[in-house]
């Protein structure tokens, strides 16, 4: 078993090592000199204005929920296509191949309602005005 692992071992030791020496050697070349110029606010260029801590709007971060959710809908999705064959298929494939009359809808009706559940949401969403910007 560890031999499956031992190449995502290797590269995590090697990124782990890797990140260490970086900081490491940097911690050990670099004198922090601050400055009154280096302490101020940079932001793209230019000098930041008004406070940093004023309010947005909830439907900024109901936007940002919802980006989300939907986005992580793809994530399901993606597994399912991949095993689309083996869920459509009532019994063991045989050599990726789904023997005659065998064929089942398992896998496309648990899309569908997942897929429903969804729409049923972003319905829901929409009618009380979330995706509208006054």
């Amino acid at each position: 078993m560890l031999r499956n692992f031992l190449p995502v071992l290797l590269l995590l030791g090697f990124v782990v090592l890797n990140a260490v020496l970086i900081l490491g050697i940097a911690h050990m070349t670099v004198k922090p000199q601050p400055t009154p110029v280096k302490s101020i606010p940079y932001e793209s260029g230019i000098t930041p204005l008004g406070d940093a801590r004023e309010r947005f709007s909830v439907k900024f971060y109901l936007v940002a929920m919802l980006f989300i959710v939907f986005d992580i809908e793809t994530v399901f999705m993606i597994p399912w296509g991949v095993y689309y064959r083996q869920l459509s298929c009532a019994v063991p494939m045989m050599d990726g191949v789904c023997p005659a009359g065998q064929l089942s809808f398992f896998g496309l009706g648990e899309m569908l309602v997942f897929a429903a559940i969804l729409v049923v949401g972003f319905v829901y969403v929409w009618k009380k005005g979330a995706l509208t910007w006054d």
